[in-house]
């Protein structure tokens, strides 16, 4: 692998306009795609095997015309002044505001006083039901425009007039999250590299990989089915990871020519060496992602595959034009200050006197009190975890809006007029095809409904055309959300049982309630298999990359801490409101039921990235002759700082996020961020040093038999030295000592010798291979 991307790298380099072109034609490319394509299609929110959906495609098969997932839209009005909604010049306006209503793509208009369960008992509060024959991702914004311009009309009669339901659904405001993480992440490059160019780099090339990633998805949407939903979380993951992928193959390329290699040459091994990690780095990502396929969600599928594909666009950017765009900076990669202290080669002079680096000073610490480090860090990461015990998981409805919204308001009206189990009642589709007595089975049911614990409301069984099925509506009497509504869906279908027995009636539960059940059981079904999946493959991946059994087992427990530790981040602020108000989340409820699954998923394969980066460093010393000490320290000094400024990076860019108007996005932005924070900066920085400065030499021990059954992926970097020695002897025996620069050749230090293969390797790699200068 490594000899492999070491001459990509060189030729990527060498034919770098050629490479920065292709990649100019791509993104043409992908760009006409995306134009041309025509609108993407809507999100296929289905929910294969449970009884919900069964409900509803029966439902839609059953009662001709009537669309499971077609809009509604309720209309709810409020009398002023303590005055009746009856009264005549109230009723009159109603039935204006509905008829205006009803217009454009609705199916239906039913008016309140059609109804008579549609107006409160006091009479003051009463709504209008529109139907229509599309689903929300299809109405019109004329449609809506009509809707409002509806509601207005009666508010200048003088009523209250509030509007809710999935028919004024529009895109969340995304807010401008992409742009401040850009900001952040300019900032830190520019810190980190001194450099304006050094650090536009990384930028440029991420940018370029997430453009050609969202046109391709956009291009493919109408084919493959992918809704503009997945463009989210591809545009989050790809930014990240595009930008983290480039800082660490242009840091190596530096700390190269630190070393004295010539530019091609440093490219080459920056390639093969950090571009191996990439590589690898690149797979747990993509692993993590399309393992949702697991949870059998059609549209969270997608979501990870378009998402996994933006990861796989990030890492050929930085094995290809990366080097390239190296090879266009020149000695810009350094900032101004070094090519004029050092005109000839543009590249600073080592600094003997210089102080060890911040990161090799913590790994020097951590070193002498490992035991302190890893309790400590172990118990903030549990007592941050502690609130996921409370965790409830279920799925936003109207009443999580913020209270200034029109939905958030006829929401709050119709629990005061109705009861809060209105705002979500449940249908129970009955299938009568062997009932011998259709509607005394149908009334027989609603009785024994009635009699329930949790029960508002039951109405009478509606049959259809053909008089094999009905649909019952009931009405709980705690909101949607509640753990009581969730007893009583599990109530309802415990009983399905006895209501055949008795009238040989099959009754399903579905309805925006059921759905939200079935929803969050489904993702903690999912959430063992798909944990066993993810990890286990993962596992073998850094079993090959790390040749080491302890150390990727150490990398997936301190995931879990990450994880838990965000989720229960998570709760506190979203469950609980702790923070609420600083970071805009202006209505609590229950955290989003994908949200754990989802969160294992992407930060299981943003947290192996680190693991890779900074552990591959002190691997590549230990295999090169250093002790396990020294070798954690070695690693620290060289991959500490580009490790933390990837964070920092990656965190600005989710934690731009925050600041979107839809509360899912904002959790996912918050969620993601805060893993981030812990897994780089407590589980990579204070844990895994601590832990391998416990095993020692332990941690990089393989049981022979699985040492020659894994292949080798040479992620170090042994066989390319081996490669790099030969050619070296190929030049020497030609008379030229090559084109590698002081300790080009990586060989032994008697001129060529082979490289040790493990610690006890002797000094030729010591001589032949400097370490090389902190950047």
């Amino acid at each position: 692998m490594a000899t492999f991307l070491y001459k990509l790298g060189r030729l990527a380099f060498r034919r770098r306009r050629i490479v920065a072109l292709l990649w100019v034609a791509l993104l043409v490319s992908a760009s006409v795609a995306a134009s041309t394509a025509g609108d993407p299609p809507e999100d296929d929110f289905s929910l294969p095997g449970t009884e919900a959906q069964q409900a509803a495609d029966l439902m839609e098969e059953r009662f001709d015309g009537m669309s499971a997932d077609g809009a509604e839209a309720k209309i709810v009005f409020r009398a002023p002044n303590g005055d009746k909604i009856t009264a005549t010049e109230h009723r009159e306006t109603v039935e204006k505001v509905v008829e205006k209503a009803g217009g454009g793509q609705a199916k239906s208009a039913v008016s309140p006083f059609q109804n008579e369960q549609q107006i409160s008992q006091d009479g003051s509060i009463a709504y209008a039901q529109i139907t229509y024959g599309v689903n929300a991702m299809e109405i019109t914004d004329k449609t809506r425009d009509q809707l409002k311009a509806a509601a207005e009309l009666g508010r200048e009669a003088g009523l209250s007039v509030e509007m809710g339901g999935d028919a004024l659904f529009v895109e969340p405001d995304m807010g401008n999250g992409e742009i401040i993480g850009i900001g952040v992440a300019a900032f830190v490059l520019i810190v980190t590299f001194g450099s304006l160019v050094a650090a536009g780099l990384p930028l440029i090339t991420a940018l370029i990989g997430v453009s050609v990633g969202i046109s391709s998805i956009v291009g493919l949407g109408p084919v493959l089915g992918l809704s503009a939903n997945t463009i989210t979380l591809a545009m989050m993951i790809g930014l990240a990871v595009g930008i983290d992928y480039a800082l660490f193959i242009a840091s190596r390329y530096r700390a190269e020519l630190m070393e004295g290699r010539d530019r091609e040459e440093a490219a080459g091994r920056a390639v093969g060496t950090a571009g191996s990690a990439v590589v690898f780095a690149g797979l747990t990502v993509v692993i993590a992602l399309s393992g949702l396929a697991v949870v059998n969600i059609p549209v969270l599928t997608k979501m990870g595959f378009a998402a996994a594909g933006t990861v796989v666009i990030a890492v050929l950017v930085a094995i290809t034009l990366v080097p390239a765009a190296l090879g266009m900076v020149g000695k810009r990669i350094f900032g101004r200050k070094v090519r004029k202290a050092n005109p000839e080669t543009g590249v600073p002079a080592p600094d003997a006197d210089a102080k060890p680096p911040m990161g090799a000073r913590w790994a020097s610490f951590t070193l002498r009190r490992p035991v302190v480090v890893l309790v400590t860090a172990v118990l903030a990461l549990g007592a941050v975890a502690l609130p996921v015990s409370k965790l409830h998981l279920g799925l936003p409805d109207e009443g999580n809006q913020p209270t200034h919204t029109t939905q958030r308001k006829a929401y709050d009206m119709m629990a005061e007029g109705f009861g809060p189990g209105f705002n979500g009642p449940l249908v129970m589709l009955l299938d009568q095809k062997n009932s011998d007595d259709p509607q005394g089975a149908g009334e027989r049911i609603a009785e024994k409904v009635r009699e329930m614990d949790g029960v508002a409301f039951v109405g009478p069984a509606v049959p259809n055309k053909a008089g094999d099925a009905a649909l019952v509506t009931v009405v709980p009497e705690a909101r949607p959300s509640s753990v009581e509504t969730q007893d009583l869906v599990k109530d309802l279908r415990a009983k399905a049982g006895e209501f055949r027995a008795d009238t040989g009636t099959a009754v399903l539960v579905t309805g925006l309630t059921a759905i939200n059940v079935d929803f969050s059981q489904v993702m903690d079904d999912a959430l063992v298999p798909y944990l066993a999946l993810v990890v286990g493959l993962a596992f073998l991946l850094l079993l090959m990359v790390f040749r080491s059994i302890l150390v990727p087992l150490k990398a997936a427990l301190g995931f879990l801490l990450s994880v838990l530790a965000a989720l229960g981040a998570v709760v506190a602020v979203f469950q609980w409101g702790w923070l609420a108000g600083l970071l805009g989340v202006e209505q609590t409820g229950p955290i989003m039921s994908m949200m754990p699954i989802f969160m294992i998923g992407v930060i299981f394969g943003l947290a192996m990235d680190y693991e890779v980066f900074l552990v591959t460093r002190m691997r590549e010393a230990y295999v090169h002759g250093e002790s396990a000490s020294e070798a954690i320290v070695t690693g620290f000094k060289l991959g500490a700082r580009v490790v933390t400024a990837a964070a920092i990076i990656m965190i600005s860019v989710f934690a731009g996020f925050i600041g979107a108007g839809e509360t899912m996005i904002k959790m996912m932005g918050f969620g993601l961020a805060v893993a981030i924070l812990f897994d780089a900066f407590i589980v990579r920085m204070a844990i895994v040093p601590a832990v391998l400065a416990l095993l020692g030499d332990k941690a990089w021990k393989l049981p022979r038999w699985l040492d020659r059954i894994l292949p080798n992926v040479d992620v170090e970097g042994e066989k390319l030295a081996k490669y790099l020695d030969s050619q070296k002897a190929v030049d020497f025996r030609k008379g030229d000592d090559g084109d590698g620069g002081p300790g080009g050749g990586g060989g032994g230090g008697n001129g060529g010798g082979t490289p040790p293969t493990g610690p006890a390797g002797g000094q030729g790699a010591a001589t032949a291979q400097p370490q090389p200068t902190a950047v």
